[in-house]
């Protein structure tokens, strides 16, 4: 190498280093819960690419809780999910804030055409470098393709303003797959709820019947219309929770939801009748924590069954129009996750069969002792 291309060499070394690899990633998707557990494996892999935690920006005040204390995210900035962005404190604040991260990398992982709009515009009047920017939508999509592969090969790409060759990939073996953390003072709190139940020590299923649509203010419209691609039979419910039961007796069943599935919990555990099931409707952050201790969980394909995944808690999961391997929950820890149902088996959860989810327990139990097993 000729000396002043030694020279250069050296001295965009010595930038990079100091710099160039110090940079904090832009991250902005407006998707529900489970879109944005799974983002977290892109945060992730940009934290590990240049060397600085991500900011990220989304819709729902949920995804501060969702981050918290999350090593690979420094802040959060979130829009109310309903009323039109201008309208919020915080679309100026994030105005302003887009410029203070220049020259970092923006990876927009929107791909709805209305809230692509929404980002080109606050890109647009917060004067960001369009040579900074990046859209999934420009790149082609692999058939079958897992949404965790598509943002990390989506992370892999740089902004035609950054030298690639600055900001190398990180190695990795394996599966890339989100995590989620629960702090030392959420577990404390947790163990204690859990004292307090009588439930310490003993085995804990949670059990995820509802979805978005159950948690909607038009739910009723939803049922009334049989509109849920997600939606199970209420008897379907009861006769797995006595299937389960019957497995698992010394187990506590846990129906797991938010506060505005209270209602659909308390029917289903009331037809039900066995004497260790409960209802809880926990906020965000206690149910990551409670999942975190669980012993494994049956869930409707919805956001809590990424979270559970995410922080390495066996389960199945139900599937109606989406796709299995597409949209498969995955753990960190490699914890197994077993799907039931979705194309071309069932197009709707409705269709899924009691005995096709007990046999995927039964699976599931039998990987847990397996894995159980020394040596």
């Amino acid at each position: 190498m000729p000396v002043t291309r030694l020279q250069s060499h050296l001295h965009r070394t010595s930038i990079g280093v100091g710099r160039l690899r110090s940079l904090e990633p832009v991250v902005i998707r407006f998707g529900r819960l489970g879109d944005m557990v799974i983002l977290s494996s892109l945060l992730h892999f940009l934290h590990d690419r240049f060397h600085n935690r991500c900011i990220v920006l989304g819709a729902g005040s949920w995804n501060a809780q969702l981050y918290r204390a999350h090593p690979d995210v420094e802040r959060i900035w979130s829009f109310a999910r309903h009323i039109p962005f201008v309208l919020s404190l915080t679309w100026w604040r994030v105005l302003w804030a887009l410029h203070r991260t220049a020259p970092g990398p923006i990876y927009v992982c929107e791909r709805h055409p209305r809230q692509l709009a929404r980002i080109r515009r606050l890109l647009g009047l917060s004067g960001v470098d369009r040579a900074r920017c990046l859209f999934i939508t420009d790149f082609l999509t692999q058939e079958d393709e897992h949404w965790v592969d598509r943002f990390v090969r989506f992370g892999e790409q740089t902004p035609p303003a950054l030298d690639p060759a600055d900001y190398p990939l990180p190695l990795h073996t394996g599966q890339r797959a989100p995590r989620l953390h629960v702090t030392d003072s959420e577990r404390a709190q947790r163990d204690a709820w859990l004292h307090e139940r009588g439930w310490c020590g003993r085995r804990l299923v949670l059990v995820q019947p509802g979805n978005f649509r159950t948690m909607s203010r038009r739910r009723e419209r939803w049922r009334r219309l049989n509109a849920d691609d997600k939606a199970w039979p209420m008897q379907n419910w009861v006769d797995l929770l006595r299937g389960v039961q019957a497995t698992m007796p010394d187990a506590v069943i846990v129906l797991c939801g938010a506060p505005q599935e209270g209602l659909l919990l308390q029917q289903i555990a009331f037809a039900a009748a066995p004497a260790h099931i409960a209802v809880v409707e926990l906020p965000l952050r206690p149910l990551l924590a409670l999942c975190e201790a669980a012993t494994a969980m049956i869930s409707i394909d919805t956001g809590p069954a990424h979270a559970a995944a995410a922080l390495g808690l066996p389960l199945i999961v139900l599937y109606g129009a989406e796709s299995p391997a597409c949209w498969l929950p995955r753990s960190p820890s490699a914890s197994p996750v077993l799907a039931v149902g979705g194309p071309p088996t069932s197009t709707r959860v409705d269709q899924i069969s009691v005995a096709d989810v007990l046999c995927a327990w039964r699976t599931l139990r039998e990987l847990e002792r397996q894995a159980s097993r020394p040596g």
